[in-house]
């Protein structure tokens, strides 16, 4: 027999978005609910990145809720544990542990008679009202298919699925991949392995971020004058929005002073030549997120560190060969590859009115209205959805006001059903489009930012211009009916 529960709202999984939505809901009241995490933990992306120096790129003050500020933060960019300590004790402060199934791994949404059976791979069904997806983007590790990469012998892995059984003191290491998690963890291998070869494809702009820690005495003033750090948490705000902001949008005095930043760093710590000049990118600067990091340029200037540009050919039983011949001998391999971003909701076979395929409707390219809502599946709102990330400021600012939007939305809708018109839908993705074409992220060919030639994943405007969108839902751009009806 199928075990089926009912509730109103049914929320998928248990990062920063569910947590804070969950948390919303219960201040307003409304209790009817549960939460599906597939693992046995809250903490979403940062339950799973545990790698050697593994941190936000947000400054944490940014970097949470603000309306459950931490003053006692060790870092300025804080480190994963401390993050994960974060989320599990607002989870513990909120009682929101009563309302979470851990170990359900959602793989179906259906919607039928106005409500939506959300099926996991136990055999559970959750009936409900209103279907929240709070997936997230980068948790699908992504690693490419390289030649000969199941019959190499040492150790290898994902940076995402990191095996702290394995010690990489003394090894000869290859990090493949120079991304966000990438410029955290190659520092951390770089100090103690005998040999590190960096695997890169294609450079980034960095700067350095100052990282350092908290004073007692700062922590201590954070926790008696919390107008202080909201104080201070609107001005690490508005060096994004005013700052990196323009650049992507194409500001050259601003671009200049990051690409001058950029090349002093490259300077001041790697003092061969041609291992520096492998370091400036070709592109905007903006046209992938701009990195922070104090210790990147430090250690690939290293003499035990070497930086390879020549592509991967095959990867041997002990060794990553390249295209131009070079023979690299390894104990163990990290892939540093990132994320499968789209198309959105991966895992998940979601079916909405008359059994529309949410995967066919996106293959071309995932898109929703406000990035909250999607025409044909009806009561099923997105947190983090398609193009509303952000490549200069913290994603929780966002969150935020979708917690908003989407409780108004539940206001609005009552006990009925509500759906973003389709010509409502398409003028504004078609609107989006053309403003994120004059974007630095349009400038390159490809980026996790991209799907089928377009930009899915950012938002196209500042993050106070997607708060204000989100502010007060125009009801005219919605089919609502007051009450269930069979579709």
């Amino acid at each position: 027999m199928v075990d089926c529960k009912k509730k109103r709202i049914v929320i998928v999984g248990s990062g920063f978005a569910g947590l804070g939505m969950a948390s919303r809901l219960l201040e307003k009241g409304i209790d009817d609910f549960v939460i599906l995490e597939k693992s046995e933990g809250v903490g979403g992306t940062w339950r799973y990145n545990t790698y050697p120096g593994a941190e936000c790129d947000i400054a944490s003050m940014l970097y949470s809720f603000s309306f459950a500020p931490n003053p006692a933060w060790d870092f300025k960019w804080a480190k994963q544990p401390q993050i994960l300590n974060y989320l599990e004790k607002f989870t513990n402060d909120r009682d929101l542990y009563s309302y979470i199934k851990f170990g359900e791994k959602v793989t179906d949404a259906l919607y039928s008679n106005g409500r939506w059976d959300i099926k996991t791979k136990n055999g559970t069904i959750y009936n409900c009202q209103f279907f929240v997806s709070a997936i997230g983007q980068l948790h699908h590790p992504s690693v490419p298919n390289f030649k000969g990469k199941d019959r190499f012998l040492g150790n290898s892995f994902h940076s995402a699925e990191w095996d702290h059984s394995v010690k990489y003191e003394g090894k000869k290491i290859g990090v493949i991949g120079v991304g966000a998690s990438a410029a955290q963890l190659i520092p951390e291998l770089a100090k103690s392995a005998k040999k590190l070869v960096v695997y890169q494809r294609s450079p980034n702009w960095i700067i350095n971020k100052h990282d350092r820690p908290y004073s007692s005495f700062e922590k201590w003033l954070a926790k008696k004058l919390p107008f202080l750090s909201k104080i201070y948490r609107l001005s690490l705000w508005c060096q994004g929005e005013f700052l990196i902001w323009p650049v992507i949008k194409g500001a050259k005095l601003r671009g200049s002073l990051v690409r001058r930043l950029n090349n002093l760093e490259i300077k001041k710590h790697v003092k061969n030549r041609d291992k520096a000049s492998k370091l400036i990118p070709d592109y905007a600067v903006g046209a992938k997120r701009i990195l922070l990091s104090d210790k990147y340029y430090k250690a690939i200037g290293q003499s035990n560190v070497t930086l390879e540009t020549s592509t991967i050919s095959r990867i041997g039983k002990r060794s990553v060969e390249t295209i131009s011949g070079n023979k690299h001998d390894h104990d163990i391999i990290v892939f540093a590859t990132g994320f499968h971003t789209n198309p959105f909701l991966k895992e998940i076979n979601v079916l909405g009115k008359s059994g529309f395929e949410l995967k066919e409707s996106w293959k071309d390219g995932a898109f929703a209205y406000l990035g909250v809502t999607t025409h044909k599946f009806p009561n099923m709102f997105m947190l983090y959805g398609p193009n509303t990330n952000t490549g200069h400021t913290s994603i929780i600012y966002k969150l935020e006001a979708q917690f908003e939007h989407i409780l108004k939305l539940l206001s609005i809708t009552g006990d009925g059903i509500i759906e973003v018109k389709d010509s409502v839908e398409k003028q504004y993705n078609a609107q989006a489009q053309k403003k994120l074409s004059r974007l630095a992220w349009s400038k390159i060919d490809a980026s996790w930012y991209k799907d089928g030639g377009r930009v899915t994943n950012n938002w196209y405007g500042s993050s106070y211009e997607y708060n204000k969108r989100l502010r007060a839902p125009i009801v005219k751009n919605f089919m609502v009916t007051t009450s269930q009806i069979i579709q």
